[in-house]
């Protein structure tokens, strides 16, 4: 694949669209849905996405999230015990079984939330880490604020319903891509299938990801349920070079629950493609210098340019290189001079920074003089009556064709 340029650069260039193929858009069954390819930061599906909604145990990612931290920064190693209240025991809904006689590790605990969705290791954790579980509730809602979690907040550590427990389904992709991210070496308990603490509760042992069995890749993350919220799942799958986070609420049943996120899947991998429409290095176009040793510098990339496109495209894709002028010498070696936007069928525009592929050294004394004294006689005489008026070059658009095919 290459980039080819249609057209010189102009002040005022309209974009050209192309005759693509978009990608089949999903038409989902969920109330509210978000789906984002990590690979490439492409949102692919939104739906209701912003709005904060009852999260259900999907909520427990955060208080994973807040453990993981704490090991990660030494404040806990997984063999850290944890003390087991009276209210953590006390906890229905999914546990593991814990009693107050119990010290569990974290260990104990990760498993405990991620595959038995334990309500009681939540609260456990919520008191070793925040003193108690009011406490530690704040804590997760301060600390999404600072992930930039912006429509998030939180009763409980553990899902449980709670008219301050809410999350948006934006959110918590958010929230997903970090600990898959961030956390890497904790990240295998998500695909764990089963777990059961002291042989207790042998028929609540298993995973509730209706997705980790069936080979299409997927690796986690939570699923969530409450008579409010309806059911829900945070997930994730991998598939060669490319992972994909997702988010669905608001399903019937456990049933539609799993043959939804199957197919929102299956649609993510298969109707969209990573392609690189140019490498770097190659240039994009040329831009006029204003008193400089040269009177162009190329504009390129610094990295290859892969983009997510629809997998059945196969004309170019549009392209804008947009410049601010006037660029004025001397020029360093990749100084950002533009940025090109790509138009891509059904999904967000691409911007790619562009600078400049060489420097380009300040003019000499003899042309900077010879510039300014025409711009002097240009002002004494008149511009329209000078054969040819010097000016400083504008910031122009140029129209572009990336190729993929």
């Amino acid at each position: 694949m290459s980039f080819r340029i249609l057209s010189s650069l102009i002040l005022t260039a309209s974009v050209i669209l192309l005759a693509t193929l978009p990608a089949r858009a999903f038409e989902t069954r969920a109330s509210s849905a978000y789906v984002l390819d990590v690979t490439t930061g492409t949102v692919l599906l939104e739906k209701n996405a912003d709005v904060a909604l009852p999260p259900a145990s999907m909520s427990k990612l955060m208080t994973v999230n807040l453990l993981f931290e704490a090991l990660a920064d030494g404040r806990v190693t997984m063999e850290t015990p944890f003390g087991v209240s009276q209210r953590a025991q006390d906890m229905g809904g999914s546990t593991m079984f814990l009693s107050k006689s119990d010290r569990p590790t974290v260990q104990d605990l990760i498993q405990g939330i991620i595959v038995q969705s334990g309500n009681d290791a939540c609260v456990a954790v919520a008191e070793g880490l925040g003193g108690t579980e009011d406490a530690f509730a704040r804590m997760m809602t301060e600390r999404a604020k600072t992930l930039g979690m912006d429509n998030s907040s939180f009763g409980n550590a553990s899902g449980w319903p709670h008219p301050l427990q809410r999350m948006s389904m934006k959110d918590l992709a958010i929230l997903a891509t970090r600990i898959i991210t961030e956390f890497p070496d904790y990240y295998h308990y998500f695909s764990q299938t089963e777990y059961h603490y002291k042989d207790r509760a042998p028929d609540n042992r298993f995973n509730r990801n209706p997705l980790l069995k069936l080979g299409i890749g997927a690796d986690g993350l939570k699923t969530g349920h409450t008579q409010e919220a309806g059911y829900g799942l945070v997930g994730s799958a991998r598939q060669g070079n490319r992972r994909v986070v997702f988010v669905i609420s608001g399903m019937a049943s456990g049933k539609e629950r799993a043959e939804e996120a199957e197919a929102v899947v299956n649609w993510a991998f298969r109707q969209f493609a990573i392609k690189t429409p140019m490498k770097a290095g190659n240039r994009v176009a040329e831009v006029p210098v204003w008193l400089g040793a040269k009177d162009s510098v190329g504009l390129t990339t610094t990295e290859d340019v892969s983009l997510l496109v629809p997998a059945l495209q196969r004309e170019g894709l549009s392209a804008k290189v947009n410049w601010i002028g006037p660029v004025e010498a001397p020029i360093a070696q990749g100084q950002q001079l533009g940025e090109m936007v790509i138009e891509r069928p059904g999904l967000p525009d691409a911007t790619v920074p562009l600078v400049a592929a060489e420097g380009i050294a300040a003019a000499g004394v003899a042309k900077r003089m010879g510039v300014a004294a025409t711009q002097l006689i240009s002002k004494v005489i008149g511009p329209e009556t000078m054969p040819t008026a010097v000016t400083a070059p504008a910031g122009a658009s140029a129209t572009a064709t990336v190729v993929t095919n």
